[in-house]
């Protein structure tokens, strides 16, 4: 059997579905069907049955699933001790500004641990780029926050952190308990630059229709947006558990969705140091 046939049935298998499964591998979905034939040709078995909503794993597929996972696996591990031979490893990790938070300590220590000839560096994004630069492969992995356009992109929720408004701690909204978007539809807001992911734009800068809030300067970082709070009085949004600078307050904002703390990285891409890398992050942050 090929690694890559194995690949392609697992996509399959998980999507219950070619054409998502497809959309998931980078590729169309002719050879796709193509290559789950030959697989099940070179098995004798047949490991698929098609539906009017996608497609059911027969006893020998279910059978293929479960052992797959595993051989990928272990092919993933000997590439990597090969590669390691040949030299130094190196696992780029993308970052937002606060993304790694307190628990960072905690998942360099064990990461250490467990690959000690692993070299990391960090990468560090601003607001246009959410994924941080997985997209066009500057980073193998990304410690990030949705919602962002996730297509193409596998993640793993570490925490789900509710959010709240930054403000200024003379602020006479920041002595209440919880505020609403409506309490701040007349503050200006810091603005994310031209290009920035839409879906992480309409989210950090709220829902309130064009023409109904105050536009405030444009910000590409969390320093940036920290300092238009603490010296103009504008207002963002920020997970409650970031820690602030001296003079600005964080006050929880109801109706608003968390913001899921997540280890991200391109689906189409088998890497065991990253399942491991998203293992120990997962035991860092519970």
């Amino acid at each position: 059997m090929e690694l890559r046939l194995l690949r392609y049935f697992m996509a399959v298998a998980e999507e219950r579905h070619f054409g998502r499964a497809a959309t998931r591998l980078h590729m169309t979905q002719p050879p796709l069907s193509r290559a789950i034939k030959q697989l099940e040709t070179d098995l004798g078995v047949t490991l698929l049955t098609r539906s009017a909503t996608g497609v059911d794993l027969t006893e020998p597929g279910k059978t293929l699933y479960k052992e797959a996972g595993t051989l990928l696996e272990q092919a993933e591990k000997a590439r990597t001790r090969v590669t390691a031979a040949a030299g130094e490893v190196t696992l780029t990790v993308g970052t937002l500004g606060g993304a790694a938070g307190e628990s960072g300590a905690r998942l360099a220590e064990t990461f250490r641990s467990h690959h000690p000839t692993v070299a990391i560096r960090f990468r560090e994004a601003d607001f246009t780029d959410p994924a941080t630069g997985l997209r066009n492969g500057v980073v193998d992995v990304a410690l990030t926050r949705l919602p962002f356009n996730d297509k193409g992109i596998s993640t793993t929720t570490l925490r789900s952190e509710r959010v709240g408004a930054v403000l200024r701690a003379d602020d006479p909204l920041a002595q209440r308990d919880s505020l609403t978007l409506a309490d701040l539809a007349d503050r200006p807001w810091f603005q994310l630059p031209d290009g920035t992911d839409p879906v992480w734009r309409a989210y950090w800068n709220g829902t309130a229709p064009a023409g109904q809030r105050s536009e405030g300067p444009v910000a590409r970082t969390v320093n940036e947006c920290l300092q238009a709070v603490l010296w103009n009085g504008n207002v963002g949004i920020s997970p409650l558990s970031h820690v602030l600078p001296s003079g600005l307050v964080c006050v929880p904002l109801s109706g608003m969705p968390p913001s899921p703390l997540v280890v991200a990285w391109l689906t189409a891409r088998e890497d065991p140091l990253i399942r491991s890398f998203t293992r120990i992050a997962l035991e860092a942050y519970r």
